[in-house]
């Protein structure tokens, strides 16, 4: 890739029809800040691994750390924010907690993802 090539046009022309084309669908995004939230969620490896090693199967704590090589703690610890994004849920069973995906829509924007940059 050419580092020196500019991705800009040559020309300054806003296409006014477009702009405001895009920002109306823009008002289907909802909010962004939300969005970019769990992106950001997702966007860490360890948290990547959990979902992914949740994807077919429940996992206590246990299980996720030798899954993921961390450590208890930081599973723990990423587990409570894959919560706070509703991305995992978890049930008690006696003294223990099995976690897994929140919903379908979880595994299937791991899918996506995955085919993304597997293409």
């Amino acid at each position: 890739m050419d580092h020196d090539f500019e991705e800009r046009c040559e020309t300054h022309c806003v296409h006014q029809d477009k702009v405001i084309a895009a920002k109306r669908q823009m008002c289907g995004l909802g909010d962004p800040v939300r969005l970019a939230e769990l992106f950001k969620t997702m966007g860490d490896p360890t948290r990547l691994r959990i979902i992914y090693a949740l994807m077919n199967q429940e996992l206590c704590v246990c299980d996720l750390a030798a899954v993921t090589g961390a450590s208890e703690s930081a599973v723990s610890h990423q587990l409570r924010r894959l919560r706070q994004q509703q991305l995992v849920k978890y049930r008690r069973e006696g003294k223990m907690l099995y976690y897994s995906l929140q919903d379908n829509h979880v595994m299937v924007l791991m899918k996506q993802g995955l085919e993304h940059i597997n293409e």
